[in-house]
């Protein structure tokens, strides 16, 4: 018999099927062309002038990137690596804490991760703003950071704590049996045996969380953080270009969400290939306390 059957989400589409398909596809690329071609002529009309060349040449200069775009870039790469770092370690330990056989650590990071999922993270950014202004006085700059850094951190924390939770139940059985087995508690079982294969296996949702939180950055332009989106809207009002300069805001972050995108990718193959391989079988010749049916060694 061959192997096993292949799974399909429908049935094998006909000649016929396979002929409309194409007149449907053609169909669809060319009303999407030609929206665009409406797109680019509107605002290419001399009365919009916003995509004319001299509303490009302010990009060949040296102040656009020094000024504006690479100042509003590193002001991005840092709320979403300050982020990101925390987002992981609060994640982990609500996971934790989520998988907990104490009711009391259980319900409260379940009722912290169910209610940080359920608030839009501007909401969080505008209150973290607010509360970081009156309440713990924080002034100048560093207020904007906080809100923007405290918002992304308490809802992907919470995103990342269900990641390690479900990455953690997949595990097999014999998992936790065996730790138990040995003589290690449940508490290190999950720390020493589970959780570094949870967090092993949903390796790629985890980087594919971190595109979202460098792409969550943007909102910080509600609660005036510099971040590239508002540097670019300054650097818009100057020259009077605006879509252009949001074709180069959206060009950079495609540029970098795209390499996170391939790094996850690439993690996800390589931890596959990884399960994959096959530990090789042990020569009796070359060692044979191991060769099969082999006693226990005797002392």
């Amino acid at each position: 018999m061959s192997g096993a059957p292949t799974m399909v989400l429908f049935d094998v589409p006909g000649p016929k099927a396979r002929v409309r398909h194409r007149i449907v596809a053609v169909v669809g690329a060319l009303a999407v062309l030609a929206v665009l071609a409406l797109i680019i002529r509107g605002l290419a009309n001399p009365e919009n002038n916003q995509l004319t060349a001299e509303k490009w040449k302010p990009f060949f200069t040296a102040e656009a990137w020094t000024a504006y775009f690479l100042p509003g870039l590193g002001r991005t790469l840092l709320a979403a690596a300050i982020a990101m770092v925390l987002s992981l370690v609060l994640g982990i330990l609500l996971g934790v804490g989520r998988l907990s056989g104490n009711v009391i650590i259980k319900s409260a990071c379940g009722a912290f991760v169910e209610f940080f999922r359920s608030v839009p993270v501007l909401m969080m950014m505008l209150f973290a703003f607010y509360f970081g202004l009156f309440i713990l006085h924080i002034s100048g700059g560093a207020v904007a950071l906080f809100g923007v850094v405290a918002g992304l951190t308490f809802y992907n924390s919470s995103v990342i704590a269900e990641l390690i939770r479900s990455g953690v139940n997949s595990l097999p059985r014999g998992q936790r049996e065996a730790g138990l087995a040995i003589g290690l508690t449940g508490q290190q079982t999950l720390a020493s045996i589970l959780l570094p294969q949870a967090i092993t296996a949903m390796l790629p949702s985890l980087v594919s969380q971190l595109v979202v939180i460098l792409k969550d950055t943007a909102l910080g332009y509600i609660i005036t953080y510099p971040e590239l989106l508002r540097a670019g809207q300054n650097f818009a009002t100057t020259n009077g270009n605006l879509i252009p300069t949001l074709i180069v805001v959206a060009t950079i972050f495609i540029v970098i969400n795209y390499g996170l995108s391939r790094l996850a990718r690439y993690l996800e193959a390589r931890l596959r290939a990884a399960r994959n391989v096959k530990t090789p079988p042990v020569d009796p010749m070359l060692n044979p306390a191991m060769a099969p049916g082999a006693g226990a060694p005797v002392a």
